[in-house]
């Protein structure tokens, strides 16, 4: 079975057709009606004239009775035949089965009135030879045909002048029933290509307006046509280059990430490397003098500092590592208190990070890429700190409609970047910096955009994190002011929704 490719393209030509189609229907129909009307018009002259004549034909009837005149007795011959003539001419319209009747009458009656009239005036010009009564006789029946023609011709002028009346109601009524018609056949055809051709535009919009807003989701739309399907393609190819974009720049701003890790995980394990190399070294020195148990300690101390060591690298492979996203409950204190680890080495030592993080705090979160977004603002908290400063990470479980810490709330209201719908953690990393002013703050999780020195600095790092929040469900905002410090605050879900 042959599929035929459909298009707005194809349905607005369709559309236009339709109404073009009833147009001309109806500029045809009105031209037959224009016609039909204005030969009935004509007609109803010619029925006029005729009428005319024969009155005009009585007229000089009448005088030549009375007065006898010749020129009376022309002028009537003369009317007559004129009258006569414009019968036959339009005998086809007097035939009409309205006044088929009259007609005939009419046409019979002309040629007796003809003839009736050519032998009275035969019979008056040898009056001697005729009487007085014969003649009077003749005149009454003359009069009688005439009368009749006339009659006749007066019935046939009233049912004409009806039947026009009755032509112009009816074009009347029919042009109004016309209008509307083809208003309500035009309204239905828009109603059609609106919901054929604009509410798949309307899906479209809508789905740009959500993908505006930040959204990934691809976009659906429920038509065949050829155009709408290329654009919603086009769009969707757009939006799984975005997501590998978007996915490039997390794992290139983690790998930076990593890059400045390495020298703290390397000072972090100097100290269990340190202990091992103790313990083997005394071991190797004095073993031969020393108990058994303090050599079980010894080697106690090396297990325990090898665990250390091991989970210190594993910890470091399972942040490197490239893998899909994946949700699961993560302790949020042991989250921190490793990403803590990596980063000490980086800090000033000049520069504390306090923790206050109830006991048994979940998040529902992929723990690599959360990790990440702690390591980025302590990282950005803590070069915001010129000299001795304090970095404080707090952490509250709220509920639905429930209190959340101070200022908080307030925050998440007033920019209008986050809904509490369930259970969530607020998380809030304050430092003791420089702050920001308003102009930064408008930019702050731009791409690319960054406020330190070229090179020291690829302006990735808060867009990855609100990334990373936003993929996860959760909001992130931003309080600052130059000289008060700087203010993130995280809000993430407990459970999967």
């Amino acid at each position: 079975m042959v599929r035929f490719q459909t298009s707005i393209r194809k349905k607005i030509i369709l559309g236009y057709f339709i109404v073009l189609v009833m147009i001309t229907g109806f500029s045809l129909f009105a031209f037959i009606e224009m016609e039909y009307m204005e030969r009935k018009i004509l007609f109803s002259e010619v029925i006029n004239e005729f009428f005319e004549m024969t009155l005009e034909m009585r007229r000089f009837e009448k005088n030549y009775f009375l007065y006898g005149m010749e020129d009376d007795a022309g002028e009537n011959l003369q009317y007559l035949t004129r009258a006569i003539e414009v019968f036959d001419n339009n005998a086809g319209a007097f035939g009409d089965a309205s006044y088929s009747n009259e007609s005939a009458q009419i046409s019979e009656k002309l040629r007796k009135y003809k003839l009736m009239m050519t032998e009275y005036r035969l019979a008056k010009r040898e009056s001697a030879l005729s009487s007085d009564a014969q003649m009077e006789g003749q005149r009454n029946q003359i009069r009688a045909i005439g009368k009749d023609i006339t009659m006749n011709a007066e019935k046939i002028s009233q049912k004409e002048r009806e039947i026009l009346r009755k032509v112009l109601s009816n074009s009347r009524r029919i042009l109004i029933i016309s209008i509307l018609t083809l208003t309500i056949l035009g309204l239905v055809v828009g109603q059609v290509l609106s919901k054929i051709v604009v509410r798949p535009l309307k899906q479209l919009q809508d789905s740009l307006r959500l993908i505006s807003e930040g959204g990934f989701e691809q976009i659906v739309i429920n038509s065949k046509d050829m155009e709408v399907v290329s654009l919603a393609n086009a769009f969707n190819h757009m939006l799984r280059e975005r997501e590998m974009r978007r996915r490039h720049l997390i794992q290139s701003e983690k790998l930076a990430s990593l890059g400045t890790l390495l020298s703290g995980v390397a000072h972090e394990l100097n100290n269990p490397l340190s202990n091992i190399s103790s313990s083997c070294q005394i071991l190797i020195e004095e073993i031969e003098d020393i108990n058994i148990d303090y050599k079980k300690e010894l080697l106690s101390n090396i297990d325990g500092q090898t665990n250390r060591a091991r989970n210190i690298v594993r910890s470091l492979l399972e942040f490197s590592k490239d893998r899909i996203f994946r949700k699961d409950l993560v302790m949020l204190n042991g989250l921190l208190e490793e990403a803590i680890r990596f980063i000490r080495g980086q800090l000033p030592s000049n520069v504390r990070i306090n923790l206050d993080i109830p006991e048994n705090t979940t998040i529902y979160a992929d723990k690599q890429r959360i990790q990440q977004v702690f390591l980025n603002l302590m990282k950005n908290s803590a070069d915001a700190i010129d000299g001795e400063g304090d970095i404080y990470i707090r952490a509250r479980t709220i509920m639905p409609q429930g209190k959340c810490m101070e200022g908080v709330e307030s925050c998440f209201t007033q920019n209008r970047r986050c809904f509490m719908m369930s259970s969530a953690v607020d998380i809030i990393i304050r430092d003791t910096g420089t702050g920001m002013g308003a102009e930064i703050l408008k930019s702050i999780f731009d791409p690319f955009f960054t406020t330190k020195e070229v090179g020291k600095g690829s302006g990735l790092g808060l867009f990855v994190v609100h990334e990373i929040i936003e993929e996860h469900g959760g909001c992130i905002t931003v309080e600052s002011a130059p000289g008060k410090g700087t203010s993130f605050m995280v809000r993430l879900p407990i459970g999967q929704r």
